[in-house]
């Protein structure tokens, strides 16, 4: 079965996310079945590559509302992430472009080592508060995610990869997805948000009983074979 996870780098609910799929996957039946991918979405693609300024005034501004409100809204995320074993630094921020690192994360894919990849990029932005624009930066984290500095080196120096970006970032557009994370399973099944592990499990199940539809053999022509049911057996 295969989940394609559409998110962005610099979404502090894409990381919540994160945890709370695997967390699903971890009590998912066929855990070794499933093929996972994560798919490109960038929530501001008009970003300079690295953004200057104080981030909490800046959450204010965007959405109207005191600093004194945008303290408290980044607190209560903050407890989320706690919640899942995370640490996030929103006051310290230091967000920008996130085009280049989707591109290293297309490379990933092809290294077969995106999942590790993602997450450091993840934790080097929300932890360690690292410019995920930078490329510089870009460059650091990636290398210690186990991606050759040559081939990181010669994305970053050219347009490698940005149409595997774009044909993602359509491809949501396609499915109708506006905001981020988005779980797809199987093409057929799309779940949005940061669910709780529960609901992602819940959605794991359908998905595969979907595509792997039990067919009974021994409805037609069939004698009846001895059976119990609840707290009684047929004799």
């Amino acid at each position: 079965m295969k989940v394609e996870i559409w998110s962005d780098v610099a979404c502090p609910w894409c990381y919540l996310g994160k945890r709370r799929f695997e967390r699903a996957l971890d009590g998912f039946e066929h855990k070794s079945d499933v093929e996972l991918r994560w798919r490109s979405f960038e929530l501001d693609p008009g970003a300079p590559p690295v953004r200057e300024g104080d981030p909490v005034q800046r959450l204010a501004d965007k959405y109207g509302m005191s600093r004194a409100e945008a303290v408290a809204a980044n607190d209560r995320l903050t407890s989320f992430a706690t919640a899942e074993g995370l640490e996030y630094h929103l006051d310290k921020l230091r967000s920008g472009n996130t085009f280049d690192a989707h591109r290293l994360l297309h490379l990933a894919a092809d290294k077969g080592v995106q999942d590790d990849v993602k997450e450091r990029f993840l934790r080097a932005y929300f932890t360690e508060t690292e410019p995920i624009g930078d490329h510089a930066a870009l460059t650091r984290v990636a290398v210690d995610a186990g991606l050759p500095a040559d081939e990181v080196d010669d994305v970053l120096a050219t347009d490698r990869y940005a149409e595997a970006v774009r044909a993602d970032e359509a491809q949501a557009m396609a499915y109708g997805i506006t905001g981020v994370p988005f779980f797809v399973l199987d093409g057929k099944f799309g779940v949005s948000g940061a669910q709780s592990s529960d609901v992602l499990l819940q959605a794991l199940r359908q998905a595969w009983a979907a595509g792997n539809p039990l067919t009974r053999l021994d409805d037609a022509g069939a004698d009846d074979g001895g059976a119990c049911e609840g707290d009684s057996c047929a004799v």
